[in-house]
């Protein structure tokens, strides 16, 4: 929402209520010894980054600098109404979707387009239907026009109806939905719509809703709702619940966005932070963006003047992940928890832990594919708050453990339950210098499908990757990468192309001039192996690789090829 502390006022909260909420948010959930299981034999789902995004993450003139949005990977940012007149916590209207989706497709990420956001206040004042009506319509002629702008990922019709929609002066929200949605739909018959964006999970208000929008064809094509409670400990049983929903009204599965996630207290502590970022992604969401509470420009408090705070080095940590999510097991829904990947390539796993104080341990089992000692590197990171700028992590310590019966179990003592802490391990040989495959599907993906296959490299690629000649719904796959040295690289690329005949996609890097790979035909599709090559001339650091069958400013491929991975050597 666009500004939570208006939002406690509004409600009627009383001051010492919130106090007491943030000083609860910061004290441990459990005693000492609690133990976090790391199953590296146990993938769930490729690398997405899916908590990595925010409300209101970026605003005109590129900030926060695309140097400090690379490395973090971001999924998604949701950003205010194309026009935007909503000034939150007092500032002037920034962050206008259509005008930050250049840069947020620079560095890999989706823009959801937040309509109602076209109202200066916040709650959201009514007018009246003929004026809220001519906004929608305004708003997407807006995104239609932009026919440059090809990472739009969804309209979300309305903020937090349960206590921001005038049923006195609008009617009934569901009605007032499907008025929306339709009006949406008429100029728009592509671009996903996302909804109802609850303050809170609800079940009986989204059962409410669900069944009037499944009853009236105005389902939503991405579900949306808030976890804005200062501990993650809910989210697990509200993703359940709303699965089981789904089943019981038959609805056919929908993506899930929560689209703002930690409460005052909880934004800026790495270690709470850690905490949802595990159970969003064990929940099986599809993006996640962190709340807007304060400033404009600073990503939610991960960049104060231009420089890195505390809980910037956590997210850095999350966007170094490359691989597969792999199984982690807490205690329980409180207290210690984590999330960690294993990237089967370089044979590293990274593990990232908070949400505890004290000593306590990290059992990590399936590793019996990086030998029978292994080197394990720990580091922390504080919570600094949002205007205290943190160079780097901290180093802990740099150790050998032996391997037994594929598993080894790390001691992490002296924990501070606001701080998070980062265990890499690999095997005692070492790895690469630098990251040189690049899995599909951990790259940015639009409008083509994660799909698996034994014999792809990791077990993952992306397909369905189509060209309508049309932005709104064209499919390309861009890959962040990060090389040491600006030079030509040859980039080789696993592919399948089952058609029987040669297929063509276009290459892009950097917003550079377009170019011509050619597939030609394999064994069939989903059977990896085959490869080509092309050279790149890249600068040192980052750059963002585009393999498209349809983007703006090219003219389309042919036929169609399912992408592996890319290498660069």
């Amino acid at each position: 929402m666009s500004s939570r502390r208006r939002t406690l006022l509004a409600t009627g909260l009383a001051l010492s209520a919130i106090t007491a909420a943030q000083t609860a948010a910061v004290a441990p959930a459990h005693a000492d010894a609690s133990t976090l299981v790391v199953n590296v034999a146990a993938p769930f789902r490729p690398v997405t980054h899916v908590a990595a995004g925010g409300l209101y993450g970026l605003i005109e003139g590129e900030r926060p600098a695309n140097s400090l949005l690379y490395p973090l990977r971001l999924r998604n940012v949701t950003q205010p109404a194309p026009g935007v007149r909503q000034e939150p916590n007092g500032q002037p209207p920034a962050g206008d979707a259509l005008l930050v989706a250049p840069q947020a497709e620079k560095v890999g990420a989706a823009v959801s387009i937040r309509m109602p956001d076209i109202y200066p206040d916040f709650p959201y004042r009514w007018v009246s239907w003929d004026d809220w009506l001519g906004k929608v319509d305004a708003q997407v002629d807006a995104r239609l026009a932009r026919t440059s702008v090809s990472n739009i990922e969804g309209y979300e019709l309305w903020n937090e109806p349960d206590w921001t929609w005038d049923t006195a002066a609008a009617g009934d929200f569901n009605a007032g939905w499907a008025r929306t949605f339709r009006r949406v739909r008429a100029k728009d018959p592509v671009t996903p719509i996302i909804g109802p964006s609850l303050s809170w999970y609800n079940a009986g208000y989204l059962r409410s809703f669900l069944t009037y929008a499944r009853d009236n064809g105005v389902l939503p094509d991405i579900v949306c709702w808030h976890e804005l409670a200062q501990d993650p400990s809910a989210i697990a049983g509200d993703v359940a619940a709303y699965r089981e929903l789904e089943r019981s009204l038959g609805i056919s599965p929908r993506r899930i966005a929560v689209n703002e996630y930690a409460g005052t207290a909880a934004v800026d502590q790495p270690g709470t932070a850690a905490s949802f970022i595990a159970k969003l992604e064990r929940g099986g969401v599809d993006s996640a963006d962190r709340a807007f509470w304060y400033e404009y420009g600073t990503l939610n408090g991960l960049v104060t003047n231009g420089r890195p705070t505390g809980t910037y080095w956590l997210y850095k940590w999350y966007g170094d992940m490359a691989g597969n999510m792999v199984a982690t097991t807490p205690a329980g829904q409180a207290g210690l928890d984590g999330f960690a990947s294993y990237d089967g390539t370089r044979k590293i796993v990274n593990v990232v832990v908070g949400h505890e104080s004290g000593a306590n341990t990290v059992r990590v089992t399936g590793l019996s594919g990086l030998g029978t000692s292994v080197r394990v590197r720990l580091e922390s990171t504080p919570a600094s708050g949002r205007h205290t700028a943190v160079a780097a992590p901290t180093a802990v310590w740099d150790r050998t453990y032996a391997v037994r019966n594929g598993e080894i179990s790390v001691p992490v003592t002296g924990m501070d339950a606001n701080s998070a802490y980062h265990l890499v391990i690999e095997p005692t040989g070492g790895v690469p210098a630098y990251q040189q495959r690049y899995e599909a599907e951990n790259a940015s993906v639009y409008r083509a499908e994660r799909l698996s296959s034994g014999s792809a490299s990791n077990g993952g690629y992306v397909g369905r990757i189509d060209n309508s000649g049309d932005p709104r719904s064209d499919s390309y796959v861009d890959f962040i990468v990060d090389v040491p040295s600006a030079r030509t690289y040859t980039m080789t690329i696993g592919y399948a192309n089952g058609t029987g005949a040669t297929a063509t996609q276009g290459i892009a890097y950097n917003g550079g001039a377009w170019s011509t790979i050619s597939y030609p035909p394999t064994d069939g599709w989903g059977r990896f192996g085959a490869t080509v090559s092309t050279t790149v001339n890249l600068p040192a650091g980052y750059s963002v690789i585009r393999l498209a069958k349809g983007s703006p400013y090219f003219p389309g491929g042919t036929g169609y090829a399912e992408l592996d991975y890319i290498e660069l050597n």
